[in-house]
């Protein structure tokens, strides 16, 4: 097994600036179970400097569902996926404005507005585009956009519109992404996320994890997001959905996943870091120790899997003494949890 490091000198480098070794990031990976609890503090008190004891909510809508033609095998909504989902293209704009009033309802800061597809056509961006200025008229919500490759020209129309921020994961290493998907390109994504920066949008971008993806893998894709400098890492875990290709995949267990949220804060030291899908499956018990290296969480439903109830979250953040980040960055009075 690899040396392990002091992981407060670890901190104290990730807070200067530098950028931890391969050598290190594969220790805090390999490293033993008995030195976990080290590993988080080492990262809380990055975490801590950025972002004190705040968590922000993001609230996720799956606006559009299946019928996708990219073959990602992780995918309930691909094109080779059996997965029993229910399937539908973009909702009305009265359902989408219910589901943003529900985000509000919760104290979410921000609003993800999710569509299924390779890139959305003209007739569905221009309904999108309607939505996201409807929900800006309504809430003082921040509303990120999720709607697969996008141009420079609709990025510049999303910040027209007002999108705060847009999604696009690079899921991968850019050596592993062959194996999750043929149908386009780790360079594609890559120029999704540029194309974002370019037209002044904050950019959202982060992994599956579980994947099948070796340790170098997880740390390349880390590399790879502080190299684009992205704001928002969303980390999921992979939940493995029968009828896709990865159903078999059950790699993952609550250790594990807590140790590649300590890696990515010290990678990723000021960013903000979201624990996304597979939170209740696979940290399970051990969620609320996620929250000493990520800051953000969705509550609510995934895409195609359910989350916890929202109360509960609640009282997870609450109980680990931590509390919520409103829109504006204000700390929210404890009574949120009576919601």
């Amino acid at each position: 097994m690899t040396e392990l490091p002091n992981w407060n000198a670890l901190a104290e480098r990730s807070l200067a600036g530098e950028i931890i070794s391969r050598t290190q990031a594969q220790a805090i990976l390999q490293a033993p179970d008995e030195v976990l609890l080290e590993q988080l503090a080492a990262a809380y008190r990055v975490r801590h400097h950025y972002w004190g004891n705040r968590v922000r909510l993001h609230f996720l809508l799956n606006a559009q569902s299946g019928l996708c033609p990219e073959d990602c095998h992780y995918c309930s909504q691909s094109k080779i996926s059996s997965a029993e989902i229910e399937k539908y293209p973009l909702m009305a704009q009265e359902k989408i404005i219910q589901a943003a009033d529900r985000a509000a309802e919760l104290k979410a800061g921000t609003f993800c507005f999710v569509i299924s597809g390779r890139s959305p056509s003209e007739s569905v961006f221009n309904r999108v585009l309607e939505a996201v200025r409807t929900v800006k008229s309504k809430h003082e919500l921040k509303v990120c956009a999720c709607l697969g490759l996008l141009s420079e020209e609709q990025t510049c129309r999303l910040a027209e519109a007002g999108v705060d921020r847009v999604n696009h994961n690079l899921n991968t290493s850019e050596n592993y992404h062959p194996q999750i998907c043929t149908t386009h390109t780790f360079g594609d994504r890559v120029a999704t996320i540029k194309n974002v920066q370019t037209a002044g949008i904050t950019t959202c971008s982060g992994g599956i994890i579980g994947m099948g993806e070796s340790d170098d893998d997880v740390i390349d894709l880390a590399y790879s997001l502080r190299e684009l400098n992205v704001t928002s890492v969303p980390i999921n875990f992979l939940i493995p959905i029968p009828g896709t290709p990865f159903a078999h995949l059950n790699e993952l267990n609550p250790r594990r996943c807590l140790r590649i949220l300590c890696l990515f804060r010290f990678i990723l030291p000021s960013q903000e870091i979201r624990i996304a899908g597979g939170r209740e499956v696979h940290l399970r018990s051990l969620q609320p120790l996620g929250l000493y290296p990520a800051n953000s969480i969705f509550i609510g439903d995934y895409l195609t899997t359910p989350g916890q109830a929202a109360r509960t979250d609640l009282e997870m953040i609450r109980d680990a003494g931590f509390v919520l980040e409103a829109p504006d960055g204000a700390i929210l009075a404890k009574e949120y949890c009576n919601l």
